[in-house]
This record gives C-alpha cells, sequence and structure tokens, in this order.
C-alpha cells in the first residue's frame, strides 16, 4: 500500500469508529472464505459491517478516536465488527458463530467511549437483541389487561351458565 492510501484507509477506519454503536475485534484464524462470506451477510442484515484490517491502521484509528489500547492486541490476523444500527444483534451474530466454529474469538471491543474486554463483550453478546427486549416488554404490558378481561368474562360466563340452569330446571 502506498502512503496516501494507508492515510485514506485510517481516515475511513477511523470514521466507521466514530460513527459505529460498537466496535468489536475478533481474531480471524482459520476461517474459510465461504464461511466468512455467510456471516459477513448475516451481520449486514442484523445492520453491521465486517472489515479485515490491517493492525496498525486499526491502531491508528483508534488513536484518532481517542482510544488507548496495548499493542499486544494487536496480533495476527484480525477482523473488525462495526455495529451501525444496533449495539448487541450484530456482535451476538459474531460471538455465537464464533462458538459454533470454535474459530472466531472476541478480543476487545468498543462502545460507548469504554474500551471493553472479551468477557464483556460475550456478557453484552449473551443479551437479548432490542427486538426481543421490544417483545418481552410488549408481553408484560398486554398481560395484566388480558387477566383483567379473562376475570370479568368468567365472571358473565358464570352467570349466563347460572340463569341458562335456571331456564333448563323452569321447563
Amino acid at each position: 500500500m502506498k502512503k496516501q492510501e494507508k492515510v485514506f484507509e485510517v481516515q475511513n477506519l477511523s470514521a466507521k469508529i466514530k460513527d459505529a454503536k460498537t466496535v468489536a475485534l475478533a481474531e480471524l484464524k482459520g476461517v474459510p472464505m465461504s464461511q466468512l462470506g455467510q456471516l459477513r451477510d448475516k451481520i449486514k442484515e442484523a445492520g453491521g459491517e465486517l472489515q479485515v484490517v490491517k493492525n496498525t491502521l486499526f491502531s491508528r484509528a483508534l488513536k484518532e478516536n481517542n482510544y488507548e489500547v496495548d499493542k499486544n492486541q494487536f496480533q495476527g490476523s484480525n477482523l473488525v465488527l462495526f455495529s451501525n444500527s444496533d449495539e448487541i444483534a450484530p456482535l451476538k451474530i459474531l460471538a455465537v458463530l464464533g462458538k459454533t466454529l470454535n474459530l472466531l474469538q472476541l478480543k476487545l471491543g468498543f462502545m460507548a467511549g469504554a474500551v471493553l474486554s472479551a468477557e464483556e463483550l460475550n456478557r453484552f453478546a449473551s443479551l437479548p437483541t432490542k427486538k426481543e427486549l421490544q417483545a418481552q416488554l410488549v408481553g408484560l404490558l398486554i398481560g395484566p389487561p388480558r387477566r383483567l378481561v379473562y376475570s370479568l368474562n368468567w365472571n358473565l360466563q358464570r352467570l349466563v351458565l347460572v340463569l341458562d340452569q335456571v331456564k333448563n330446571k323452569k321447563q
């Protein structure tokens, strides 16, 4: 790469880091290209972007965004996940497929100006996604009115049953 291309790439990575809600660095070791392509597609559907990066360029982009990271974290081939729309969903996909493949291991991440360890990233990845949380909230909100309607309806049904029995006895 020429120097100008490197400068452009650092600026591009810096802009992506700045715009992303969550950034995660994972070790890319032994992942077949076909599976990497499938992983990219799934992450793109979830509102994220997956990119293989050069370690030195990525560390420079982090410095431009005021992140202090140990350079020992940038050993070997790495890929970066940028979560643009949802903080957790793309990270969850990366962590789940990483566990099933036993190849991708999260190294570190960045969220809301904080540096996250691999353990913290795995904890975030185990959280429900935004849509799952919204569905749980709707279920919680619908529960009490549904029970109220059922209990009020049950009293009316009992009254109708009693009246029906009274009517049958008179005949």
